[in-house]
C-alpha cells in the first residue's frame, strides 16, 4: 500500500461516486451489457441466437471472472478479447457469438461514451446543489453593502450578495454548457474496423436495413437517443475535447469564486469555514488559512491544463484509427472529471460555512465612503447655490489632501472635515455625515440580485428539484 503511487485524485480529493463510475469494475460490467444488447439485436434481427444463450450472458452480467481474464490477457495481450474469453468460461453455450461481428471499439467507445455521460451527470447534480447553496447566501446578504473594487482599487459599493451573484452567473453558463454537451452525447454503435460497418453487411446478407437498425436498436436499449451517424473506427476524439472543455470551464469559475474568498479573508471580510482543531500553519499557530479554496485552485489549474490533452488527441488522430489517444484518454477524461468532482465538492463545503463580518465590511466601506460621495456632496452644494466648476476643483483639491494624510501620516480619512471647513460648500459637519448612508450608493445592487434570483436561479432549481441535497465528500 505504501512502496506505489497512489493518485491523490482518489486519495484525497474524488467522491467514491466518482471514483466508482470510472472504476474498472464499472467499465467491464458495461461491457458485459453492451455484449448482450448486441446480441440480443442480432437475434430480433434474425441472426441464429437463441433465447438461452441470451438468459446465459444475461444470468453472469454482473459476477465477472476477473482471474480468468487477467490471465488471459497474460497470454494475448488483448483486454478486449480477454474478456470475451472470461465471459466465454461462464457462458460455454453463448460464447460462440459473444461479441459476434463487432470491434474492440464496440465495447471501448461505446462505453466510454457511457461513462462520460453519467458522470457528466453527476457533475450537472453537484453543480445545481452548488447553484442552490450559493443563491441562498446570495439571497441572504443582498443588501449587506460592501465594498467593490475594480483593478482590485476601492470602486463604487455594492452588495455582499451582488456579488455572491456574479459566481452564480458563471455557474449558470457552466451549467447550461454541462446540459447542452449531455443532450448531444450518441453512442459510436456498432461500426466495424473502419466505421462502414461491413461486417454486419456480411452478417445480414446485405440487409442495409437491418443493419441500420442495428445501432438504433442498441442506442435504446443502451438509454441513448441514437449512434453518431458515421464514424470512422472509433467515435470522433472531438468528442472527448468537448466535454474536457466544459470541466475546464467549470474550473475557470471555480478559480475566480476561490480567488475572491482568499482575498477577502486576507480583507477580513468574508472566511472560508475554520474548523475547531483545524490547524492553519506548523509555525504560526494563529494562522486562519483559506486552504479549501487554495486547494480548488490548485485543482482548478489542473483541469484547465488538462483540457490540452483531448485537443492535442482529437487534432492527430490518423484518418479512421489510431491508437496514439488510448494512454491519453485513460489518464485525462478520467482525471478531469475526477478533479471537478473534488472542486464541486469543494466548493460546496466552502459555500455552505461562508462566514460574513458585517462590521469589518462596514468599517472598510466607510474608510471609503467620503471619496465616492464626493459627486453627491457637490450636487447637493450646487444646489444650495455653489458653482460647478469651482467646487469640482476644490473637491479635487481636497481629496488630493485627505488622501496624503490616510497614505503618508496613517491617518483616518478625514475629507468630510476638509470640506465641512470649507466655506465653498456651505455645510457642516452633521449635514455631511448624513450622506454617508451607504444604501445610497450600492445602486440597484439589491434588485439585481432580487429578479437575478426569481427570473433565472429559481426555474433552475424549480426544474432540478429532484437533484437537491448532495452533501460535500471532502477530506479537510
Amino acid at each position: 500500500m505504501y512502496d506505489r503511487y497512489q493518485s491523490p485524485l482518489s486519495e484525497r480529493y474524488a467522491s467514491r461516486e466518482m471514483q466508482y463510475i470510472f472504476s474498472p469494475d464499472k467499465k467491464f460490467r458495461t461491457w458485459r451489457k453492451l455484449w448482450i444488447a448486441l446480441a440480443e439485436t442480432e437475434r430480433e434481427l434474425g441472426l441464429n441466437i437463441t433465447q438461452e444463450q441470451i438468459e446465459e450472458l444475461k444470468e453472469h452480467q454482473d459476477d465477472i471472472n476477473y482471474e480468468v481474464a487477467k490471465q488471459r490477457e497474460k497470454e494475448v495481450r488483448h483486454d478486449v478479447m480477454s474478456h470475451v474469453y472470461a465471459y466465454g468460461v461462464q457462458c460455454p453455450k453463448a460464447k460462440g457469438i459473444i461479441h459476434l461481428g463487432a470491434t474492440s471499439c464496440y465495447v471501448g467507445d461505446n462505453t466510454d461514451i457511457i461513462i462520460m455521460t453519467e458522470a457528466l451527470k453527476l457533475v450537472r447534480r453537484k453543480l445545481i446543489n452548488v447553484i442552490d447553496e450559493l443563491a441562498g447566501f446570495a439571497d441572504k446578504y443582498k443588501a449587506q453593502p460592501t465594498l467593490a473594487f475594480t483593478h482590485f482599487q476601492p470602486a463604487q459599493p455594492t452588495t455582499v450578495g451582488k456579488r455572491a451573484a456574479l459566481w452564480l452567473q458563471d455557474l449558470i453558463l457552466d451549467l447550461e454548457d454541462v446540459e447542452y454537451v449531455i443532450g448531444t452525447m450518441k453512442l459510436l454503435g456498432s461500426k466495424g474496423t473502419t466505421g462502414t460497418q461491413a461486417s454486419f453487411l456480411e452478417l445480414f446478407d446485405g440487409d442495409h436495413e437491418k443493419v441500420k437498425q442495428v445501432d438504433k436498436r442498441i442506442a435504446e436499449k443502451m438509454g441513448f437517443a441514437g449512434c453518431y451517424s458515421v464514424s470512422g473506427q472509433t467515435y470522433s476524439r472531438k468528442v472527448d475535447s468537448r466535454v474536457v472543455n466544459v470541466l475546464a470551464g467549470i474550473a475557470q469559475s471555480a478559480h475566480k469564486f476561490s480567488n475572491d474568498i482568499r482575498l477577502l479573508q486576507h480583507l477580513k471580510e468574508v472566511e472560508e469555514p475554520f474548523e475547531k482543531s483545524q490547524i492553519g500553519s506548523s509555525a504560526m499557530a494563529y494562522k486562519r488559512n483559506p486552504m479549501r479554496s487554495e486547494r480548488m485552485a490548485s485543482l482548478a489549474d489542473y483541469v484547465m491544463a488538462d483540457a490540452m490533452n483531448p485537443m492535442l488527441v482529437a487534432s492527430t488522430q490518423w484518418f479512421e484509427r489510431t491508437l496514439d489517444d488510448s494512454a491519453n484518454k485513460r489518464l485525462s477524461v478520467p482525471e478531469g472529471f475526477l478533479a471537478v468532482d473534488g472542486i464541486l465538492d469543494l466548493y460546496l463545503n466552502v459555500v455552505d460555512g461562508l462566514v460574513v463580518y458585517p462590521k469589518v465590511i462596514e468599517k472598510r466601506l466607510m474608510s471609503e465612503l467620503p471619496f465616492m460621495a464626493t459627486e453627491n456632496i457637490m450636487m447637493d452644494a450646487v444646489k444650495a447655490g455653489g458653482d460647478r466648476q469651482e467646487l469640482h476643483e476644490r473637491i479635487r483639491t481636497l481629496s488630493m489632501e485627505a488622501g496624503r494624510n490616510v497614505k503618508e501620516n496613517g491617518g483616518d480619512n478625514n475629507l468630510l472635515e476638509l470640506i465641512a471647513a470649507d466655506s465653498a460648500f456651505n455645510m457642516t459637519l452633521e449635514e455631511l455625515k448624513t450622506t454617508m448612508e451607504p444604501s445610497r450608493y450600492v445602486g440597484r445592487s439589491r434588485e439585481q440580485v432580487e429578479e437575478f434570483l426569481q427570473e433565472v436561479i429559481k426555474p433552475v432549481l424549480d426544474a432540478n428539484a429532484e437533484l437537491l441535497g448532495v452533501k460535500a465528500e471532502i477530506s479537510v
